[in-house]
């Protein structure tokens, strides 16, 4: 991935929507969404923009988040009946998504374009081999992805600090139907349990990294992005299948660039072919691109 004189370039992966999802506006520090039936308006610092839907659009939304939502002192208020959680689903996958007091939803849109390449490399992954390919989501979150994978055949470890958050992925997995297939949940702080997966000798042909700014182990370890990141990616280098694999890296929130997270990922993978730049969604009708979060693709083939 470079540019002119050998120069990292930006590459920009834009989420245009589906049946159960549209971005329908944004601007003046929110965004306008559609979540199937439900419209909902949430803050977004990063639409400095004016908004170009009329002011009775967004007083149509079914959930308004208002408050902190970094803090997670916020909260939800409704147009009709108060809502917890709605059916959502992706390539034929169901899932639920959630109001949340951080004005998250249960699973992040922007992230559309990372499961459609992910299920693409694990495909080709398995393509006469013997055995599934294997799947490793740390920071997994509520398992949208894990679960898309099982549903295409992977073998997923999915890792996450927080039993609610597992609890939630379970669900998921239930109203899914997918609770056969071969997904072991675990609630662990992904550092140490990357460290375990090192020292046991284990490989896994595909690898999401998806960390929060700041975050809790179970046993109340601290996670900080900027600090903790390098041995992060150097445990998954361990761990990473040596040929035909993949990890995505996705950073949300942070004052950074993808630079930063280019030349590390260069730096921890110096045989793999990279890809870097920024996730965004599109407003419906084509309209303005809004950035989400940054990303680097590592790709060892």
């Amino acid at each position: 991935m470079t540019g002119g004189a050998g120069l990292p370039s930006l590459r920009l992966l834009v989420t245009e929507g589906w049946d159960g999802y549209a971005l329908l506006d944004s601007g003046a520090g929110r965004k306008l969404e559609r979540f199937g039936r439900y419209r909902v308006d949430r803050p977004e610092p990063q639409a400095m923009w004016t908004r170009r839907l009329p002011e009775k659009d967004w007083a149509s939304a079914d959930a308004v988040f208002v408050g902190d939502s970094e803090e997670g002192d916020g909260r939800w208020r409704f147009k009709d009946t108060q809502l917890e959680s709605w059916n959502s689903g992706y390539g034929g996958v169901a899932f639920h998504g959630r109001f949340t007091p951080f004005r998250h939803v249960g699973f992040f849109p922007e992230q559309a374009p990372h499961w459609d390449w992910m299920l693409e490399r694990l495909s080709a992954r398995g393509q006469g081999a013997s055995a599934p390919p294997r799947l490793l989501n740390l920071f997994g979150y509520t398992g949208v992805a894990s679960l898309l994978a099982a549903a295409a055949g992977a073998e997923v470890t999915h890792v996450d600090a927080s039993k609610k958050a597992i609890g939630f992925a379970r669900e998921n997995q239930a109203l899914a139907g997918l609770e056969e297939r071969p997904i072991r949940w675990i609630c662990d702080d992904a550092l140490k349990f990357a460290a375990r997966e090192g020292r046991r000798g284990r490989h896994y042909d595909g690898i999401l990294v998806d960390p929060p700014k700041f975050g809790r182990g179970p046993k109340n370890e601290t996670w900080q992005l900027f600090e903790n990141l390098p041995e992060m990616l150097q445990l998954c280098r361990d761990i990473l299948a040596p040929e035909r694999s993949f990890l995505i890296l996705t950073a949300y929130a942070v004052r950074a660039s993808f630079l930063s997270l280019y030349e590390l990922c260069a730096e921890t993978f110096p045989e793999a072919a990279l890809q870097s730049g920024e996730l965004a969604l599109r407003e419906q009708g084509g309209g303005r691109l809004l950035s989400t979060s940054l990303f680097t693709r590592v790709s060892r083939d």
